[in-house]
């Protein structure tokens, strides 16, 4: 037992631990429960809850009984603790848990291959959320089964996958058209401007998009984005080396709802971007819900800004940004302006860290 959970394979060790003994030793379990195999269905998926995947994987081998309570009841799924052998295990789980709608591949090491995802695809068709990131040995073959298997998937995290095609991932953006979060971080091949025209004209209400070190990405791209994407609430640009103001300037104008915004080493990007991103303020002030009813709300906005290594920047650019959302911090502990790399930007300092450097009226006045 760790935590309260049981070690995989310990199935009976457990359940003797969950009985409860009375005054004479024996357990008292209010029924005739002697054993796993005699717990209600209802009851089953309930005390599995309280265990790991690797416990519903070997529980649902004790009895048909139980396996099929389990395929039905289960809808989330992490195999990532799976050190080896994850594609067999994909392969064999695959067709019995069909009502997954939550399913975590994330490898240390690269394991699963197009089978796999093909298996998926073919049984697992209420799929939400699937985290293929890491995946090497995955082809365009994938993509294209989970464009046919799994039209309804909310989230990918594709992170990792060097393998994929842009004509393959905009094939899948045209099925998959709820997309709401898509992580390329490391897809260089698929994350083109090609890849973004067709991610802006299908998938319409993404709100969340990591394109982190995706080097071929320019402000082409980027701009259809803005203009495709109106919901987006996060987009990390980090080492898109490509990319302008042009780029930042767009998504300023075009995605008032814009919360985090991700320029690491995004060395083309000037003072211009600086004032766009400040200005937009005012816009997202009249497209925000809470100013329709006459309140404001700090937390309208910018709420992240990385520009490390955005070595242009000037101080009085990006203190502008600074002041107009009051969410961005430098300030040790909510530190949410992040200018690592930039010494010349050191004097930026957002509000309430301001404030604690003024000195205490109260003092003044003895």
């Amino acid at each position: 037992m760790v935590g309260g959970r049981p070690l995989t394979g310990n199935l009976d060790v457990w359940f003797r631990s969950l009985m409860v003994v009375d005054g004479r030793g024996k357990m008292e379990t209010g029924a005739a429960i002697t054993g796993w195999k005699d717990l209600p269905m209802e009851l089953l998926l309930r005390v599995l809850v309280l265990g790991d995947d690797r416990m519903v994987i070997v529980a649902s081998g004790v009895c048909t009984g139980w396996r099929d309570a389990i395929c039905l009841g289960l809808s989330h799924l992490c195999l990532s603790w799976c050190k080896e052998h994850m594609n067999d295990l994909v392969l064999s789980l695959a067709p019995k848990f069909t009502k997954l709608q939550v399913l975590s591949l994330r490898q240390n090491k690269p394991q699963l291959e197009d089978n796999a995802v093909q298996t998926i695809a073919n049984y697992c068709h209420d799929l939400c959320d699937l985290d293929l990131s890491k995946g090497h040995k995955l082809s365009d073959i994938s993509l294209y089964a989970l464009a046919h298997g799994c039209p309804r998937l909310l989230r990918l995290n594709f992170s990792g996958c060097t393998a994929f095609s842009d004509s393959a991932l905009a094939y899948l953006t045209s099925f998959c058209t709820k997309l709401k979060y898509l992580n390329l971080c490391g897809c260089v091949k698929a994350a083109s401007d090609r890849a973004l025209q067709a991610i802006a004209y299908n998938c319409r209400q993404l709100q969340s998009l990591i394109l982190g070190w995706c080097e071929g990405v320019t402000d082409k791209g980027v701009i259809c984005l803005a203009l495709g994407c109106p919901d987006l609430r996060a987009i990390d640009l980090c080492g898109c080396v490509l990319i302008t103001d042009e780029s930042v300037i767009a998504l300023a104008n075009g995605c008032c709802g814009l919360r985090s915004l991700g320029l690491y080493y995004c060395q083309n990007i000037t003072d211009k971007a600086m004032y766009s991103l400040a200005n937009s303020r005012v816009k997202s002030k009249h497209c925000s819900w809470a100013s329709i009813h006459g309140s404001s709300n700090d937390e309208d906005g910018l709420m992240k800004l990385n520009i490390s290594q955005c070595t242009a920047l000037t101080p009085p650019a990006v203190q502008a940004v600074c002041d107009s959302f009051p969410a961005l911090h430098t300030c040790p502990d909510r530190h949410s302006l992040i200018i690592s790399g930039c010494l010349s930007l050191t004097a930026v300092h957002c509000a309430c860290a301001v404030q604690n450097h003024r000195p205490n009226k109260a003092g003044l006045s003895h």
